[in-house]
């Protein structure tokens, strides 16, 4: 940032000021600890300066917004020209409630719709599957057929409205009656814009919601990635997730490193079924978390821009800009809500939110104060909604692009965390790749022992969690939880008996023998599956045509 000479000056400066400024405060006033750390541990100076930077060019790290390395944004002028989509998380129960949710959250100033599904359906099963017994509902909305599905989308107006769905193993079926359910309502394909999920690298290494081998698992990603660049274009066919890989303990860096090392595995597939890279990569979409440190998560997001930019440029020779470009969606981290003391998380949620928009997010949910308990009441949802809606109107940090580019500490943190990145991506790299350091629980390890560090500066009072270890209360305030509709579960497994009774057998026996002959080939399995969803074969049998075909996924026990 400045030459030699002003460097070495600065640093005879910074001496100085050591010696008869500093010296005599310390005397005074000693620091309150020893040493001053993030949330991902790492040690934080006392003092930034222009020295943290030495070598480092402005137009090579930073730049301008809306041009390459993009580590100040994606768009030139960023929220002046127009605000972060807010996508608040919904689903629970029945498809009939989740519906009147997302009616209720359109109304409220929610500007894109974003699908949270219950376990069975994470995980293949029909409600009325034995393994599902108990999980209705629990965790998200459940989903067997498409029948569910046009009720789930029932008024919503999918040709005006993004709609995201955090799905993975099952991702390319839910998908399929996405599709479906808006050709019926008389939408096009290439009317649809949502994202997709479908990150089942991350399931592997941190969520553990797989179905299928890796193989076979990425298969059917590549697929919806074809099928999506070429017959519905405005869709995002993968969301590369962070957000889950952080939630299980990962720090800042090994969530940064993580995930962009499975978005690039991602290209790499593509890339090996035949597609030209500029044909997919401007619809590759992130996913990333936002914790507690203000900073940290700040520095990851404009290190994470970076980082993508270069490699896809000169790694993968994408020739159009828009490849280069890491557009993200983020969520606040619902690892650091406490249970005591919930209201205090409209707070967390607050600064969390805070650091997305200043660090460049495309999209945005806010977790409820209420998540630590519960699915999030009506009264909780709409208070994380507005929390975002005060950063965008009342805080005047979105009146300029990147506020805070030029700051030395974010400068040095950027630069910082994206060497780290590096130096991961070559240990994954000497490890032959992310599929083998899966078998061999590189990444579950690394996060494991992330995981048990941070547990233990709590435990010993190193790192203080308000209400959990520090200024604790004895009584905590009651507050209002969702309660589901009783009769939900008797009336979706109602609902999947009476579709297997009334829809045309035939047709679904051949659907799903079409699908099993194109699992046993090469031909792309999205029209196959299409085809089935058509035709209300439910998820359940769909997955278990595919687990005959490629089997179920065991993982080793690494203890």
């Amino acid at each position: 940032m400045s030459d030699q000479q002003e460097l070495d000056d600065l640093q005879k400066n910074i001496e100085r000021w050591e010696k008869e400024t500093l010296q005599s405060s310390l005397d005074r006033f000693p620091e309150r600890r020893e040493k001053f750390i993030t949330t991902s541990s790492e040690l934080v100076n006392r003092l930034y300066t222009p020295n943290d930077l030495a070598g480092k060019t402005y137009q090579e790290e930073v730049g301008y917004p809306g041009q390459y390395p993009f580590t100040r944004g994606v768009h030139p002028t960023m929220y002046r020209s127009r605000k972060w989509t807010m996508r608040m998380f919904a689903g629970f129960g029945a498809a009939e409630e989740t519906n009147q949710r997302f009616k209720y959250l359109l109304e409220q100033g929610q500007t894109g719709l974003s699908v949270a599904f219950d376990m069975p359906t994470l995980m293949g099963f029909d409600t009325d599957a034995p393994e599902a017994e108990g999980e209705f509902g629990r965790c998200g909305v459940a989903v067997s057929s498409l029948q569910d599905m046009e009720i789930l989308l029932d008024g919503l107006p999918l040709d005006q409205v993004s709609t995201s769905m955090t799905i993975n193993s099952p991702a390319a079926i839910i998908w399929a009656m996405y599709i479906a359910a808006a050709e019926k309502q008389g939408v096009r394909r290439d009317q649809l814009r949502g994202t997709i999920q479908n990150d089942i690298l991350k399931e592997y290494i941190a969520q553990k919601e797989y179905i299928f081998p890796p193989e076979p698992s990425m298969r059917l990603v590549t697929d919806t990635i074809e099928f999506g660049s070429r017959d519905v274009p405005h869709w995002n066919t993968i969301s590369i997730s962070g957000y889950h890989i952080r939630e299980a303990g990962a720090t800042a860096t090994q969530e940064l490193a993580f995930t962009l090392a499975d978005g690039l595995e991602y290209v790499r597939w593509a890339l090996d079924r035949g597609l030209s890279v500029d044909e997919f990569a401007p619809r590759l979409s992130f996913f990333f978390n936002a914790h507690n440190d203000l900073f940290e998560e700040i520095a990851k997001y404009r290190a994470a821009r970076r980082i993508w930019a270069r490699e896809i440029r000169h790694t993968f020779q994408a020739e159009n800009p828009r490849s280069w470009l890491m557009r993200f969606h983020t969520q606040t981290a619902g690892v650091s809500l406490s249970a005591q003391q919930p209201e205090i998380n409209i707070v967390r949620v607050a600064l969390q939110a805070l650091a997305a928009v200043l660090g460049g997010t495309q999209s945005l949910h806010t977790n409820s104060m209420d998540e630590a308990l519960a699915l999030p009441s009506e009264h909780a949802v709409t208070i994380a909604l507005r929390t975002q809606q005060i950063i965008a109107e009342e805080s005047g940090v979105i009146n300029s692009v990147d506020p805070l580019g030029g700051s030395y500490f974010l400068e040095a943190l950027t630069n910082k965390m994206e060497n780290q990145a590096y130096i991961y991506f070559d240990r994954i790299k000497d490890l032959g790749g992310v599929l083998p350091g899966i078998d061999q629980g590189f990444f579950q390890g690394e996060i494991s022992d992330s995981a048990y560090r941070y547990q233990r500066e709590i435990d010993s009072q190193l790192r203080q969690v308000i209400g959990v270890n520090a200024f604790m209360e004895e009584k905590n305030p009651k507050i209002p939880l969702l309660e589901m509709d009783p009769e939900g579960f008797r009336n979706q497994v109602d609902r999947i008996r009476n579709l297997k009774k009334e829809r045309d057998q035939g047709r679904v026996g051949q659907a799903l023998d079409r699908l099993r002959i194109a699992c046993q080939g090469t031909e792309n399995t999205m029209p196959f599956i299409i085809e089935a969803v058509h035709a209300y074969a439910t998820l359940g049998e769909i997955t278990e045509v595919m687990k005959e075909v490629f089997g179920i996924y065991r993982e080793e026990n690494w203890i």
